[in-house]
């Protein structure tokens, strides 16, 4: 990705500084409920510490949203190349959800500590939760480790013997698979939390965590579309030739 931009604003930069030079950044601010309209002189570190957020993550996910607005070109994945499409999926969605779920599973781990008790929906949320997180970061793993080199060795012209065909059609059917668990658990998610609507009562990280979960749901989804409906049958189209 050689046109991608990179985020070159520091921590103490203020928050009307990150929107005003980096548009698409005011979608992140959104969702974490930072003002950057009345308080954007307020540093980007400041506004973290007083949300009880964690500054170089919050920073990170800025850097990530800005390299992919630089990127937003729209590409037709149905004819880009097998190993292009596998990048795609691992500087894009597997970079994020590794940026984001540490920074969700934190911040859902404090709000049920403080508000388990008065909404006991939030533990059913956090269980569906901890469920596709484990499944989608154990499939990363095994599409990083295995299922995408074995994609790219065969787009080279590399060993198309019985063998590879077999383990790449093992290794998509247990991702398939896979994906069926976290669809379900998203749903559960949604569901228990109903639709991530936040209480009369709830306090800003309360509502934060939700907008949270929102936008990785989001992400999650095109993330299985890409493979589910793209990648895989692309490959299986390949292993058929």
């Amino acid at each position: 990705m050689s046109d991608s931009r990179t985020a070159s604003l520091p921590p103490s930069a203020t928050v009307g500084d990150w929107v005003a030079n980096y548009p698409e950044t005011a979608e992140v601010f959104d969702m974490l409920q930072i003002d950057y309209c009345c308080d954007g002189a307020k540093p980007l570190e400041n506004a973290c510490w007083e949300n009880g957020l964690e500054v170089i993550r919050v920073h990170s996910l800025l850097k990530h949203t800005v390299a992919q607005a630089g990127n937003n070109h729209e590409t037709d994945w149905m004819h880009a190349s097998l190993t292009k499409l596998c990048d795609e999926i691992e500087h894009t969605h597997h970079k994020l959800l590794k940026e984001t779920l540490p920074l969700l599973s934190d911040m859902m781990a404090e709000v049920v500590s403080l508000h388990g008790e008065s909404h006991e929906s939030l533990h059913e949320v956090q269980q569906h939760f901890m469920n596709w997180r484990d499944d989608i970061l154990g499939a990363m793993a095994e599409e990083e480790r295995s299922l995408f080199p074995a994609i790219r060795e065969l787009e080279a012209g590399g060993k198309t013997d019985a063998s590879l065909r077999a383990s790449l059609n093992k290794m998509i059917h247990r991702i398939q698979f896979n994906h069926e668990d976290i669809g379900k658990a998203l749903k559960n998610a949604r569901s228990a939390s109903e639709n991530f609507k936040a209480p009369s009562d709830a306090c800003p990280k309360f509502a934060q965590m939700y907008g949270l979960l929102r936008w990785i749901e989001n992400d999650v989804r095109h993330h299985v579309h890409k493979e589910e409906s793209i990648l895989f049958p692309r490959v299986h189209q390949s292993l058929s030739h």
